[in-house]
Parts: structure tokens; sequence; C-alpha cells
């Protein structure tokens, strides 16, 4: 007696576990082998039992009609897909969504949809992400109707904002409300969505506001509501324009940052004109390229391997150029320019040997990529954003190992008074190369950074050694503070000046404003002080 009850509820839990999937799948083969027979008319409502599936296949199903991608066979009946891979068409079945072998002999026909069954589609899927359990499909999927409110009824919109949660959502989900209210031609509802609309930045509100603009049949009051909410959205569009120039600013002046901290710090200590610093940077950009090359399953982590690299190979070669040539020119300024010159040429030259003089391409990390989406006219760019917080982080790290280790003690020292210095039995000369391998590094760490903007090439620390230049006679020389403040400076006007004169032009006009600026104070914006004449 026990055993047939023990089997009987066996059944039972078989059956209750296993019997929804096993209809829910027969649901989707009823809606797979319904197509061929389909027409317009019944389409859409064999959609609609499809939209009602807790299934993945449904969505793929929507997005290959709407692509034009479903075929049947006429014989057997069967619904496939069609996609191109390489150039070579491939057939993968519906109901599986495995490749299957190209049907040879017939002609296959094309599931047909017209524009009905197309917005009708499109209603559908959106319907569908908007409930889909992921935050970010269903904001893409909201993000998606404003393009196309008509797409999508009131009614639905007005269900799933008593449903959402999500702030990012409703706000979408009220602005496509507050759009179709304002096709209405009744006064009161267009004031209504007027005043939802108010300071809106999705492009979609401005087009329609610009649309019912010109439209001469709203009435004088809807017109300078709309007047007053397009005013409003253009001061706010050009607030957040100007914000975008000055990140970009930063961000530039950030990598000016880099690129001439070094050159301030040898040039102070040891008033070396190193036209080789440019070459330091770009040894560092190679460095980074030869890392990725080195070991390319671990991109996401070459750029943490490339910056110690990188210094570490700018650095040696900082303290080879100052052993083997520098240290024989004190005093002979001319000379160690036109010294660093030559070095810099020859660099140029060895690196178009090595790696050829066509320009290679570092590949950025999958964190570096995209941006954040701040709002829908302003984003920040992750690779920017780190860069920013990247050269500040270097800035006070290297401020703090100047003002605490005794190697910055002694880097200030003969900064500001050699002779005194050397009386103390500093050994000015093992400072002089400390001091030009720790500005090489950095600049090394520079070419680092340089290579997620830019591709490497044999000239790429040309393009930025003037600049430096420019950074340090402009902040002070010797002074840290004074690079950071001018580098930004230089970046934040040069993009601000470049929408109206172009980029040329800006160059021009910030070189001879900085001229001018030297002639009232040729010491900088922070001159050094007890500085030995």
């Amino acid at each position: 007696m026990f055993k047939p009850v023990l089997a009987l509820f066996f059944v039972i839990i078989h059956l209750s576990i296993f019997q929804p999937a096993y209809a829910q799948d027969v649901v989707f083969d009823d809606i797979v082998k319904a197509l061929p027979k389909a027409s317009f008319r019944t389409l859409p409502a064999t959609l609609d039992k499809a939209a009602t599936l807790d299934d993945e296949r449904v969505a793929t199903l929507f997005a290959r009609l709407l692509e034009g991608d479903v075929y049947f066979h006429p014989k057997n009946q069967q619904v496939m897909y069609a996609s191109k891979i390489q150039g070579e068409r491939v057939w993968i079945d519906t109901l599986t969504e495995q490749n299957i072998a190209q049907p040879s002999g017939v002609r296959l026909r094309k599931v047909r949809v017209n524009n009905r069954v197309r917005s009708h589609i499109r209603q559908l899927l959106a319907q569908r992400n908007l409930s889909h359990r992921d935050v970010t499909v269903r904001l893409q999927a909201s993000q998606s109707l404003l393009a196309d409110v008509d797409s999508i009824s009131t009614k639905v919109i007005s269900s799933r904002l008593e449903q959402e949660k999500n702030a990012d959502i409703i706000d979408v989900l009220t602005t496509i409300t507050a759009l179709k209210q304002l096709q209405n031609d009744d006064e009161t509802a267009q004031l209504g969505a007027l005043e939802t609309l108010r300071g809106s930045l999705y492009p979609e509100v401005r087009v329609a506001l610009l649309s019912l603009q010109r439209n001469s049949e709203v009435t004088d009051t809807v017109k300078a509501n709309v007047d007053a909410a397009l005013a409003g959205i253009e001061a706010k569009r050009k607030w957040f324009g100007w914000a975008e120039t000055a990140f970009f600013g930063i961000s530039m002046g950030s990598v000016l940052l880099l690129a001439a901290i070094g050159l301030s710090i040898t040039f102070g200590v040891m008033g070396v004109i190193n036209m080789a610093h440019g070459e330091m940077i770009m040894l560092g950009a190679y460095t980074t390229y030869v890392i990725q090359q080195a070991f390319p399953n671990l991109i996401e982590y070459s750029l943490l391997m490339a910056v110690p690299a990188a210094f570490l190979v700018s650095g040696l070669m900082g303290v080879l150029i100052e052993r083997s040539v520098i240290q024989f020119l004190k005093g002979r300024p001319l000379e160690t320019l036109l010294a660093t010159f030559g070095i810099s040429l020859i660099l140029q030259q060895l690196v178009r040997t090595v790696f050829s003089p066509l320009n290679r391409q570092v590949a950025s990390p999958e964190w570096m990529s995209g941006s954040w989406q701040i709002n829908p006219v302003f984003s920040v760019t992750f690779n920017r954003l780190y860069i920013i917080i990247f050269s500040l982080a270097v800035f006070f790290s290297l401020l703090l190992f100047l003002k605490k280790s005794s190697l910055g003690l002694h880097v200030r020292a003969v900064a500001q008074n050699r002779d005194m210095a050397r009386a103390l039995s500093v050994k000015s000369n093992w400072v002089d190369a400390a001091t030009f391998g720790l500005g090489s590094g950095i600049a090394g760490v520079a070419g680092v950074v340089l290579s997620q903007l830019t591709n490497v090439g044999p000239n790429l620390g040309q393009a930025y050694i003037i600049d430096s230049f420019l950074v340090v006679v402009f902040g002070g020389v010797a002074n840290l503070w004074g690079t950071l403040v001018s580098a930004m400076t230089l970046g934040v006007l040069n993009k601000f000046l470049e929408p109206v004169t172009g980029p040329v032009l800006a160059t021009i006009i910030v070189l001879v404003g900085l001229v001018l600026f030297i002639q009232k104070r040729p010491m900088g914006l922070f001159p050094q002080k007890g500085r030995a004449e």
C-alpha cells in the first residue's frame, strides 16, 4: 500500500515542477509554427500572445522581425533566423537558437511585416523591457521610447509609473507622458505638459518644443510658455556646454602637468634646458605598448604594470643622459641645449629602427572605456576622468616626497643655493643625477597617460615639449604649485578659445599673452625664493 502512494507522490511532484516549462515551450512552439501562415492582419494577435511569455527567445524573435531576418521553409514550415558572420550567411533555428545547415533545393520565404506590424512590435518590445527585472534594461527601454512616443500607449506608461521606483526611469516616463500631452489640442493639457517639460535637457523635448513653436495654430498663451521653456533649456544647455569645455580643459591641463612637472624640477635644480624631455615621454608610451604586446591576456592590468615600468625605463635613461653628457656641460646652457637636442634625435631614430616609423595603437582597458552620463547633454569620459585623478595623485605624491624625504630636502636645498648645500656636505652631483632621473621618470609616466589619448609614435614627445616649457616658465621655475596652476590655466584657456578662434589661433593667442605676462613677471606666477643667482 505504501509503494503505490509513494509512486503517486513522485508523479505529482514531477508534474508540478516540469509541466509549466513544458507548457511554455509548447506555447512558444505554437507561436513559431503560426508565423508562416500569419498575415498582416493576424500577426499582431500572434505576437500579443508571445509578449505574455517569460521567455528570452521572445525578445530575440521580436528583434529579428524588426530587422527582417525571419524566414521559413515552404515545405516543412521550419522557422529560422538569417545572420551574417564575416560576410557569410548563417542560419539559426528559432526554437533551439542553434546553427543549422543551409537548406538546399528550395527558396526560403520571409516572414513579412509592414509598418503597422513594426510599430506594434516596437510597442510590445518596449512594454516587455519596461517590466524587465534589470534597471538598466528598463532605463534603456524608456529612453528609446523618447524618439517615438506614439509607439506606446498612455495607459501602459501610467501603469508602469505606478509600479516603477527608480527615479531616472520615472523622470523619462513622465517626460514621455508630457510629450504625448503636448500633441493634444487642449490648451490646458498643453500648458500642463509645458510645466512638466520646463528645464528638461532631453534632445527630443527640445525638438518637440521647436516644432510646437513653429505651429501657427497654438494659442498665444501656449506659445509664450513654449518660448519661456525653450529659453530655460537653452540657458541650461549653454551652462553644461561650458562645464564640458572646462572638463576637457582640466584633462588637457592634467596631461600638461604630468609632462611639465619633471621638467620643472630638473630645470629648477640644475638650470638645464632638456630638449630630450619629450623623448622621455615617448619612451614611457612605448613601454606601455611593449607591455601590452608581451602580456596580451592582461590588458585590464597593463596600465598598472606600465606605470612603474615606464618610470624605471625613462628614469634610468635620464640618469644615463645626466651621467654621460649633462654633468660635463654644467654652466654652459647653449651647449647643453644642443646636446640634449641631439640626444632627442638619436632616441627618435632608435625608436624608428626598433619599432618602425608607423604609429602604434595602445588598447584601453575595459574600466577606462565608456562615459559617465550625468544628464542628456553632459557626460564625462572615464579615461579623461581617471587621467585627472591620476595626475593629481602623482602631483601630491611628489609634493609629499620632496617635503618629507631626505632626497627631497637635498633637492630643495640645491635648488635654492647650490654652494651653501655643498658646504653642508650635500653631494650635489648625485642630487643632480637623482633629480634628472626623477624628472625623466615622471615624464615616462606622462607617456603612459598619453598612450590612452593618442597613438604612440616617434614624434609623440615633440608635440608636448614646447607646452611643457611654457607651463614651467609661466608657473615659476622649481615651484610645483606654480606648475599645477599654470598647467590647468593654459589647458582650460586653450579649450575655451578653440571653439571661437580655432586651435591654431588659440595657441598663438595664449603664446602672445604668455610673452606679455613674462615681461611683467619674468620669474613667473610663483617665483622661487631664496635661490642663489
